[in-house]
């Protein structure tokens, strides 16, 4: 089979397409000639043409782990690629770069975003001003609220927030909306003690009602989002105050909200947990990254250590890629090192995603593509991946990122490689909203593709 062309004189190469979207995969795989004068935009008529396409699907090609930005004659000659070669060729639906959207301003730096899904999406965002805020500001100290800046947050329903700070409690809250949709109110509704130090990052399942949380005391910590499943909280944590009589009292708030402990705490790590997730599949399993430098993957019904994977740099951020059967974790090193964490893995970092200045603090998977996720940096932006575009180096594979979104109030774009006043330090990534990220200047900016809409 060879396509044709309107130049015969132009220089032909053998090429084999793939893909693995099923819903857009040929029926005939075998090789076919096309013009070395073809680049991305013919390509993907071509494919268009065969799959018989109602309408077009744009699409991007990848070819030994790039992506094709040129036409093929010079892809050939700039890799040294003679055109008796039979080239495969792998076709992706083609991503529009987010653009900016809009950024919502805060009092203090945004340590977490979150994004409850639905017809009428909710922003939830954690602050250094010890408030968490949707279409309300949680309350204070003195009416139930952290005793000092938020470090995480997520909703862990449509109707409950649960929430980590420095204050070392996670905060279990109530969340209505009014009839109307435009006021609601955040209510304490139960304070969860057990670490002994910083609670850094929260994670909950809605089906099994349980969170995860990581704690700068070295812990991960197991807990109910239910105040009748959890058992009481350890006495000694529970911050109070003697009166005249010696009696005990509570310390700081005119509001009183039932305390409870943790189901089970997990002491293995030697450093500060900065990430906790479920496994995508299977909520009995749990992973976390340290700044121990270790991924762990933790049995959560017996609350014990099932697997460790020790990299080469300490880890701030975690996040899974089903699929692949990888864990992605942020590190100091400015990169982001994906992790097998099966233990028949031959090798611990099966790719490295290189490209940020700073620190990677945050990662969010792309809600509608199994390949792509986005990464928040202290050097001041996000940048988006798709681990199907590789390339072999020294240490193995490696991936460079196909988008840098830059804060909108950073100088020309641009940002310092220790991202002075930019840093970011939380992202999230709705299929309907966009890549939301949190930072140091104070607010959760959205960019967002055309085709989010």
């Amino acid at each position: 089979m060879a396509a044709s062309s309107g130049d015969s004189s132009n220089a032909q190469v053998r090429v084999r397409l793939t893909t693995r979207d099923t819903d857009l995969s040929l029926e005939e795989n075998a090789p076919i000639l096309i013009p070395t004068s073809f680049r991305r935009y013919t390509l993907s008529t071509l494919v268009n043409n065969l799959l018989k396409s109602e309408r077009a699907v744009p699409l991007e090609f990848i070819i030994n782990g790039t992506y094709l930005r040129t036409t093929l004659e010079e892809y050939l000659s700039n890799n040294g690629i003679s055109t008796e070669t039979t080239l495969t060729v792998e076709y992706v639906r083609a991503r529009i770069p987010p653009q900016y959207v809009a950024s919502f301003e805060h009092d203090d730096w945004v340590s977490d975003v979150d994004v409850l899904s639905g017809n009428s999406p909710r922003i939830l965002s954690a602050s250094y001003d010890g408030l968490l805020r949707v279409l309300a500001s949680s309350p204070g100290m003195s009416q139930g609220g952290h005793a000092s800046f938020v470090k995480s947050a997520k909703f862990a329903s449509p109707n409950q927030i649960v929430s980590g700070g420095f204050d070392r409690t996670l905060r279990l809250w109530k969340y209505t909306e009014e009839q109307d949709g435009l006021s609601a109110k955040i209510a304490p509704q139960v304070e969860l003690y057990g670490h002994q130090a910083s609670v850094d990052t929260v994670c909950p399942h809605a089906t099994s009602g349980r969170i995860l949380s990581g704690s700068s005391d070295h812990s991960v910590g197991i807990w109910s989002t239910r105040k009748s499943d959890a058992p009481a909280a350890p006495e000694a944590l529970v911050p109070r105050s003697r009166t005249k009589d010696g009696k005990r009292r509570k310390l700081n708030s005119e509001v009183s909200a039932p305390q409870r402990g943790p189901l089970a705490l997990m002491q293995q790590h030697t450093g500060q947990v900065s990430g906790v997730i479920f496994d995508s599949n299977d909520p009995t399993v749990g992973y976390s990254t340290s700044w121990d430098q270790t991924v762990r993957t933790w049995d959560l019904v017996t609350a014990s250590l099932v697997d460790t994977r020790t990299t080469s740099s300490a880890l701030f951020c975690v996040e899974q890629m089903p699929s692949l059967h990888l864990i992605a974790a942020g590190s100091v090193s400015r990169v982001i090192k994906m992790v097998d964490p099966r233990v028949s893995a031959a090798t611990v970092t099966a790719m490295t995603l290189k490209g940020h200045k700073n620190s990677v603090v945050s990662l969010a998977r792309d809600p509608s593509n199994e390949y792509t996720l986005v990464s928040g940096s202290h050097d001041g932006t996000c940048r988006v991946w798709d681990v199907r575009s590789t390339r072999q180096e020294k240490e193995g594979a490696v991936a460079s990122s196909i988008y840098t979104l830059p804060r909108a109030g950073s100088k020309n774009g641009t940002a310092s490689a220790v991202g002075d006043g930019v840093k970011v330090f939380g992202v999230c990534w709705d299929k309907d909203v966009g890549i939301l990220s949190a930072g140091e200047d104070k607010t959760v900016q959205i960019n967002r593709s055309d085709d989010q809409t």
